[in-house]
């Protein structure tokens, strides 16, 4: 058997406080170690136990400053003697949207996890969405995380035959129904949260996210139904934080909407679980994990029904026009009102999350990176 090093950039992934981030720690951790392959991560000193605490796997800090930047630099001029020096016979990519080189010397196989126009974060979106195309020509391989984001690659010119499809998983030690949910109060530290409540879990990053109007859906469905439910909105702040906030502070049902600002990975089982439904209408999701582990804990979703969301969700949620209010309020009416709908939902959501799990993930990727570096 040929041996073979494998190396893991985590540049780019936010110290595991991102989805990226949440990737690389999901893949580490549901990574097996097999016979002549030896697995080997480098990014900020910062990660140095991130990702690797408790895995018997070698962590290489690299000394750059931690801001994107920076790391971008370093991926332009210094990665390639790096790669050389370590000796990698291929190299992983899990967030080649914010950080890659243009060129490559060693193997490479990109994982791409999410929409690119939604990754172009500065003030040069051409220039950037230029670089990106440029090394994406240049890669071996690319991972898509969904058919939606293989075809938005396909679109953007990248070439079709270099593209294989490979699901996220998601974590069934930690998303399970639970066996009791009769307290009155979801009790996740330092939260108390009063129940019924609706979720949707996703940073304040944009307009696209549709955090305002999932809002004004929250009021007309209060409104109209005069139920007990609250609407719990659990993210990072971001670009678009002030917005949101004053869409809550001004809706009429301000007290009934908690915005609970930056919510660890590990706290959303119990979050999903105690919850009346997931509420998910975002329109940029290229992967849409969120309701897969919503799904995994027992509860109805309805989502919007654009990007990826209905490759993901199958015939396991509902799904609304993210831009029609009324429509969005009456799927939470309905999965609230409706106990045939919402036991179908929660019977074919258990199902259809069993398929994604990280052990397949992880495996049909190391063998993308074997059969690139055996030929």
């Amino acid at each position: 058997m040929r041996y073979m090093k494998i190396g893991i950039d985590s540049f780019g992934c936010d110290h595991a406080r991102s989805g990226l981030g949440t990737y690389l720690l999901s893949f580490i951790s549901n990574y097996q170690k097999e016979d002549g392959v030896t697995l080997e991560l480098f990014g900020s000193p910062l990660d140095k136990f991130t990702y690797t605490s408790g895995k018997d796997i070698k962590f290489i800090p690299v000394n750059v400053s931690d801001s994107l930047n920076a790391e971008r630099r370093w991926h332009y001029f210094s990665a390639h003697t790096f790669l050389k020096k370590h000796g990698y016979d291929a190299v992983i990519y899990p967030a080649p949207e914010r950080v890659l080189p243009v060129s490559f010397k060693t193997r490479s196989v990109v994982v791409v996890n999410s929409v690119i126009d939604t990754k172009l974060e500065d003030n040069f979106a051409y220039f950037t969405r230029k670089k990106i195309r440029k090394s994406f020509d240049a890669v071996d391989r690319i991972i898509a995380a969904s058919q939606f984001i293989a075809d938005d690659l396909i679109s953007h010119g990248i070439d079709k035959n270099k593209i294989t499809v490979i699901y996220n998983g998601i974590d069934h030690k930690l998303f399970y129904p639970p066996i009791d949910t009769s307290d009155d109060f979801a009790d996740i530290k330092p939260f108390a949260i009063r129940k019924p409540y609706f979720t949707y879990g996703s940073k304040l990053s944009g307009p696209e996210k549709k955090h305002i109007e999932l809002i004004k859906a929250f009021s007309l469905f209060k409104e109209k139904t005069k139920l007990p439910h609250r609407l719990v909105i659990s993210g990072s702040d971001g670009e678009y934080s002030d917005e949101v906030h004053k869409a809550a502070f001004e809706s009429p049902y301000a007290s009934e909407i908690f915005l609970t600002g930056f919510f660890p990975h590990e706290s959303f089982a119990k979050l999903y679980s105690d919850s009346d439904g997931c509420i998910f209408p975002s329109t940029v999701e290229g992967v849409g994990l969120p309701i897969l582990e919503a799904m995994a804990t027992g509860v109805p979703v309805a989502c919007s029904s654009s990007c990826a969301l209905p490759e993901i969700a199958g015939d396991s949620a509902i799904f609304f026009d993210s831009d029609n209010i009324e429509e969005i309020a009456n799927c939470m009416e309905r999965i609230v009102v409706d106990e045939g709908l919402k036991n179908t939902l929660i019977a074919n959501g258990l199902e259809r999350a069993k398929s994604f799990n990280w052990e397949n993930t992880v495996r049909q990727t190391i063998d993308i990176v074997k059969k690139l570096v055996n030929g």
